[in-house]
């Protein structure tokens, strides 16, 4: 499958140029935002953890052979791409248990930063946000075009793509949900499970925004459509008054479109009515997703991208700093800009 199958079009036009994403670790680095105050006592141990080339599950089953733990006592917030540095937080259940010996772990791919006791466990998606630090190498682009690119993406968002890594090599995520649909069955191992539940929905939200872009209303409001704030995952329906909400045209409030589950889609109108066509015309996919109860919900079309920041530290490097809402794709943003030189293959199991 190509990316344009995957995602769709891009809202702002062609890319201004190339560069190449990834050359080193150094040029993808990450770190959770997490707005949770730590009691600094509890039977569960907080670690701030620094890793490179090497992916949060890894990184867990490392942690809990040093701290002699079963993984499952083991958790994390969210899965961060294992070609980059990243800074992300995992926590361990240590019941009646004093601080482990975790040294074990560390070596120039792992290390420890902070440690520090809370009281409960950090859940799946508990961080709030991550921020991004991308340096683009091997810049060939109109500066004067990219410029007024980046001014515009800063005030307008981009559109809330899922990225190329959650479909795999050449989209195989996606061709494996489709032999399981046809078959309807779901895959017995957990893991495997997961990750084509989730690639087959992030396809159909992709080709859902797809065709918002085509026809231009993925970053306006219009009647029938579902709002949700950038940090909330309730959404409420729009009439008239809602389409002229002024929190519309300051990125805070925007239309959204589904995570397909058991149910038809709540949005009505225009809004409906391309839900509906989508869904007639993945109808396999669509009832493998109700088969499997997962649930209707629903996600931000528009990308706002907060403290986008640039400069260029040498003449063919581009380096961006911003901040994105917990499960958005930095590569979204990119795609707008550039078009991305992979440096190596993507993994499939990055989320962020």
């Amino acid at each position: 499958m190509t990316e344009t199958d995957l995602l769709g079009p891009r809202a702002h036009g062609e890319p201004c140029g190339s560069a190449l994403l990834k050359e080193t670790a150094e040029d993808f680095q990450v770190d959770e935002v997490l707005d949770i105050p730590l009691s600094g006592s509890g039977e569960h141990l907080w670690l701030w953890v620094e890793k490179r080339n090497l992916n949060t599950e890894d990184a867990a089953r490392r942690i809990a052979k040093a701290a002699r733990l079963p993984i499952k006592a083991v958790s994390y917030a969210g899965l961060k791409d294992r070609q980059a540095l990243t800074r992300q937080w995992f926590s361990l259940h240590l019941p009646g248990k004093t601080d482990p010996d975790l040294s074990a772990a560390e070596d120039d791919s792992l290390r420890l930063l902070k440690q520090v006791r809370h009281s409960r466990k950090l859940q799946r998606g508990a961080h709030a946000a991550n921020g991004f630090t991308l340096r683009l190498t091997h810049l060939q682009a109109d500066r004067e075009a990219l410029e007024q690119r980046l001014l515009r993406i800063q005030a307008e968002g981009v559109p809330n793509y899922f990225g190329l890594q959650r479909f795999g090599f050449d989209g195989g995520n996606v061709a494996q949900a489709r032999e399981f649909a046809a078959r309807q069955e779901l895959p017995v191992q957990r893991n495997l499970r997961s990750r084509l539940l989730s690639a087959a929905r992030s396809y159909l939200f992709n080709r859902a925004l797809a065709a918002r872009v085509a026809n231009g209303t993925w970053n306006r409001a219009q009647v029938g459509d579902l709002l949700a704030f950038t940090d909330s995952r309730s959404f409420f329906p729009a009439g008239e008054a809602e389409c002229s909400d002024p929190r519309l045209a300051i990125l805070d409030l925007h239309p959204t479109g589904p995570l397909w589950g058991e149910g038809e889609t709540p949005a009505a109108g225009a809004t409906g009515k391309l839900e509906q066509e989508l869904a007639a015309r993945e109808s396999e996919l669509c009832a493998w997703l109700q088969q499997a109860a997962m649930a209707q919900e629903r996600r931000i079309l528009r990308l706002p991208i907060v403290g986008l920041a640039w400069h260029y530290p040498a003449p063919d490097i581009l380096q961006l700093s911003f901040v994105l809402p917990s499960g958005c794709f930095a590569t979204a943003v990119v795609r707008e800009l550039l078009e991305l030189i992979p440096a190596g293959p993507t993994d499939s199991s990055c989320v962020f």
